[in-house]
């Protein structure tokens, strides 16, 4: 082991282009996730590549001669470009995924359908790493550290981490405070860890038993006729009409389907024989029969509805009140049926259907009371106190019972019921493997309540049930979807169990074999705690690496949304692992969260506490981490938000916890942008910042923001031009300076503000007062590169410089746009509003076009366009002005208007245009241009302004077709 402190490669190296392109990769398609995705739903899941790469950057040493003569035989490490091939070998990147994207993006947008992935090799997480490389692992770790290191993992969440940890080889503590996350953490990495394959054979006998019990059970409450299957049962929630007192459905549309050719609705019909009915009842429309304006028109939009029977507006609030006072029901209107030739179709409810919902209501009512005695059913309230409350407190949902239909209760209640039967059966047959396989069968039924609860809908587009968490939140579903609850759900809980547990095991086995043979299984030790990340059961010193992704600020309420799953779990889960359950709900007073329901009887001060509430929690963590990492220890923690708030209490809590930052590194890991897609956002950058344990300095000199403002700007300015180099660009290249900049703080802290408080004495900087510095160091860089001299023009024209630079969109967020305008020149986005550049929505902003920006009558002294105006205050409006010439007057009347002002020969204009046309994207699609500004702009500087150089324009079609074919028929 080397006596000093080793350097480790992510402090030198991470591959930031290919991470980001695999990342979105992994999480490009639903079907195509990783299996510990379909286990059990957890919210914010980290892409396992980039877990792998930072898990494993954090401990191997970076490349030297030393080690390239430490393992002399060995070609991945005899020199630094083959090191860092190995690393990518490692974390499953078998290819270019670089260049892979760049055909994918050019097929796409020509119309192209590729052969194969269009990678050339599978999905990173896919690929098995062989015993080789794995023994080579371990044999340079062991030379590191004189043992393989620990890796722990304090919010572990939905078990990334500690799962491409573990499937390494390395040894791994997983902890999480929420009890439904530790059950995740035990059944996705730990069982399946130590117990592998050799699960599956049980796990399918015991669930097969367990399910035909259920639909033993519950087979007459959903009565089946003529060899037909029912796929969903499919409800509208209902009120009763203020002025007539009859029955009204709460709908959205009436579409059922709306496949060309297979379209399918219902027509809501209130009248029968000329009869007026007391509620409708329904027709089922098909194909041709579909009356596609009735389809789309509903009965509900934006909390309002309109009577069927009087086309009146029923007001919001009467539908709340409604639902508070118990009044609201629910109307089955259709089912969805595969027939017994395999048509799948719909049809009304029949008079059966309506019988079994009604003897399923009596059931329930019968069992209700002793189910709840007994732990077979919950019956704990909502807390009043929650952020997501649109789908209870409002529409009278009060305890989390009232979240399912009579029914659909007596299903899992049957559920829990069964398996607390089975438990005896499995100990006695299998001994000390039984809990395992009963902790595995018990997961089933968090995915039977994700998929079968009011909150739960029919999806028309992709014709199957769309789950609870679609969403991130409780929004109240008016219509709803309900799983045939005998024979269709828990089999297909059972085989979703089946599948994820042995996609997972599989992953885990057939990694560092060296034979098929599953007995040469690579040995893993995994221990997985519940509670507090601020205080751990681990011993000082005990861990090597403390790799992170924490809670996300006010990003997620996570115990919030684990409630749903909790309150059931405790009584299946609950009955293995008492400890995971000890509260009535989850713990959401020790949640390191930005949670302002807390703190709702503080008013105004909500927000502020809640901050400060996240800090000091986060900062709890951090000092727990410094204890039990090695003094030569890495502590990474990966962090994704925009708001600057976010990242000031973050950095103060690392501060605060005495680790200093020594790099970051930005990983786009969202859903990356067409090249054809002109109203997007930028792709979200989840920040990797590698920190260690911070000597203390020796002098008692203070440090003041100014002292240090130089190096600051200077880091941002390297770190930009770095990662820009890399390919990170747009808002991601602005979050990358965030990193570097808390490195230069951390490195002299504690550092004072340069502004004393009200008392006039010292204060402790806070981190945002030094990102704010970086952020108007990158718009300086910028706007420089845009115009090609340091140059600076009027603050509404860098502002949309900068927009388009950063941006590389006309649409994008409100926060990030927020921050630009601060450091572009002190600006608000009221102001920009104002002055009509940019229009401003829910957490969006919008550069508005030439065309949007008309200034017409009164308005004619204000910023916008203004074609008779006889000067302009601001560059950008001259251009704008010109542009919308040239689009409604042609270009000769544009030349008109430039000869008239002088702007041909003036410098400020003509910078203006430069930085317009290197920061607009210059894309066509077909020839058409994706930004129409652009290719007047083009036109513009071609006929009058010789000197703007114009960058390639590209045709994404074209890119197309100057590839050979091969390029598309990948395998």
């Amino acid at each position: 082991m080397n006596s000093t402190k080793p350097r480790v490669l992510i402090e030198d190296w991470l591959p930031v282009a290919e991470l980001g392109i695999e990342s979105r990769r992994e999480r490009g398609a639903a079907s195509a996730l990783p299996p510990l995705s379909f286990l059990h739903i957890w919210w914010a899941r980290r892409p396992l590549v980039a877990s792998a790469a930072v898990a494993l950057a954090g401990v191997l040493p970076a490349w030297s001669e030393e080690l390239a003569k430490a393992f002399p035989d060995t070609v991945e490490l005899q020199d630094e470009a083959a090191y860092r091939r190995w690393l990518l070998h490692l974390v499953g990147i078998w290819g270019d995924p670089v260049y892979g994207r760049k055909v994918i993006d050019a097929a796409n947008a020509a119309g192209v359908k590729l052969k194969g992935n269009g990678y050339g090799y599978k999905q990173a997480f896919r690929n098995s790493i062989p015993r080789m490389d794995i023994d080579l692992l371990h044999a340079v770790l062991i030379h590191t550290w004189g043992k393989l290191p620990t890796l722990a993992d304090p919010t572990a969440g939905g078990g990334s981490i500690p799962w491409v940890a573990s499937r390494l080889g390395l040894p791994v503590v997983a902890n999480d405070l929420n009890g439904v996350a530790a059950c995740v953490l035990k059944a996705g990495v730990e069982i399946p860890a130590t117990k592998g394959l050799d699960l599956v054979p049980e796990l399918r006998k015991w669930g097969q038993v367990l399910v035909k019990r259920v639909e033993k059970r519950l087979k007459e409450y959903f009565p089946l006729q003529g060899g037909e299957s029912v796929i969903a049962y499919i409800w509208a929630n209902a009120i009763s009409c203020p002025r007539t007192g009859r029955l009204v459905p709460l709908m959205h549309d009436k579409w059922l389907r709306k496949t060309v050719g297979k379209e399918a609705a219902v027509r809501m019909l209130t009248q029968h024989d000329g009869v007026e009915l007391s509620e409708p009842i329904f027709e089922i429309a098909l194909g041709r029969n579909v009356d596609k304006s009735d389809a789309s028109t509903g009965t509900t939009a934006r909390g309002k509805a309109i009577s069927p029977y009087d086309n009146l507006v029923i007001d919001g609030d009467y539908i709340k009140q409604a639902a508070q006072a118990g009044q609201m029901k629910q109307v089955l209107y259709a089912v969805a049926i595969r027939t017994p030739s395999g048509e799948r179709t719909f049809r009304v409810p029949n008079q059966a259907d309506l019988d079994a919902i009604a003897a399923a209501e009596a059931k329930l009512e019968e069992v209700k009371a002793l189910w709840q005695a007994t732990d077979i059913l919950p019956s704990e309230e909502i807390p009043a106190e929650a952020n997501y409350d649109r789908g209870h407190r409002m529409y009278g949902i009060n305890t989390w019972l009232d979240f399912y239909m009579p029914r659909q209760a007596l299903v899992h209640g049957t559920f829990v019921n069964e398996f607390a039967k089975l438990m005896p059966e499995v100990r006695e047959a299998l001994g000390d493997r039984a809990d395992a396989v009963l902790f595995e069968l018990a997961m089933m039924q968090g995915t039977a309540l994700n998929y079968n609860s009011r909150q739960a809908s029919w999806n028309v587009l992709r014709q199957g049930m769309r789950s609870v968490f679609d969403r991130h939140d409780f929004a109240f579903k008016w219509t709803s979807a309900e799983f045939e609850g005998a024979s269709a759900l828990y089999s297909w809980c059972l085989h979703q169990l089946l599948d994820a547990y042995g996609s997972i095991a599989r992953l885990l086995d057939e990694t560092g074999v060296s034979t098929l043979n599953l007995e040469n299984r690579l040995p893993r030790e995994v221990t997985i705690l519940q509670g507090s990340g601020a205080s751990l059961a681990l011993s000082d010193g005990a861990v090597t690496h403390v790799c992170m992704d924490p809670p996300y600020y006010d990003n997620v309420m996570y115990a919030e949304l684990a409630d749903y799953f909790y309150v059931w779990e405790k009584r299946t889960l609950g009955r293995l692992i008492p400890d995971y359950f000890q509260d009535d709900l989850t713990d959401k007073d020790n949640e390191a969260v930005a949670n302002p329901a807390r703190f709702a009887a503080m008013g105004k001060r909500k927000k502020e506490l809640a901050d400060l509430d996240y800090e000091t929690k986060m900062a709890s963590i951090f000092v727990e981490s410094r204890r039990i990492l090695d003094d030569q220890g890495v502590l990474s923690v990966m962090f994704t938000h925009k708001k600057a708030e976010a990242w000031d209490t973050l950095g103060m809590g690392l501060l605060q916890a005495g680790f200093t930052i020594e790099t970051s590194w930005p990983v786009n890991t969202e859903f990356e942008n067409s090249l054809h897609q002109a109203n997007m956002n930028s792709a979200a950058s989840t920040i990797m910042l590698v920190c260690r344990k911070r000597n203390e300095r020796s002098d008692n000199t203070k440090v003041y923001l100014d002292d240090i403002e130089q190096n600051i700007r200077r880091a941002a300015r390297e770190a930009a031009t770095q990662f820009q180099h890399d390919g990170i660009e747009g808002v991601d290249l602005l979050l990358s300076t965030y990193g570097p900049t808390l490195s230069v703080i951390s490195q002299s802290w504690p550092v004072y503000s340069s502004t004393p408080d009200e008392d006039g004495r010292d204060k402790l900087l806070r981190p945002e007062e030094a990102l704010a510095l970086a952020r108007e160091e990158i718009v300086n860089l910028r706007r420089s590169r845009l115009v090609g001299k340091a140059a600076k023009t009027d603050t509404l024209t860098d502002f949309v410089l900068l927009a388009w630079d950063t941006f590389v969109a006309r649409e994008f967020p409100f926060d990030t746009a927020r921050l630009l305008a601060l450091a572009v020149g002190g600006l608000d986005i009221d102001q920009l509003e104002r002055a009509r550049v940019v229009a401003k929505t829910s957490g969006k902003v919008t550069l508005l076009t030439p065309s949007e920006r008309v200034r017409r009558g009164v308005e004619s002294a204000a910023p916008g366009v203004r074609p008779e105006a006889a000067s302009f205050d601001y560059i950008i409006d001259a251009v704008d002005t010109t542009l919308y010439i040239a689009e409604h007057d042609g270009m000769p009347a544009a030349k008109r208007f430039l000869d008239k002002h002088g702007y041909t020969n003036d410098a400020g204009f003509i910078s203006t245009l430069q930085g317009l046309a290197n920061a607009m994207p210059r894309t066509k699609v077909k020839g058409d241009w994706v930004v129409a500004e652009a290719g007047r702009l083009d036109t513009l500087c071609t006929l009058y302004f010789p000197d703007v150089i114009l960058p390639e324009a590209t045709d994404v079609a074209t890119l197309v077709e100057d590839k050979p074919n091969a390029l598309f028929e990948v395998e």
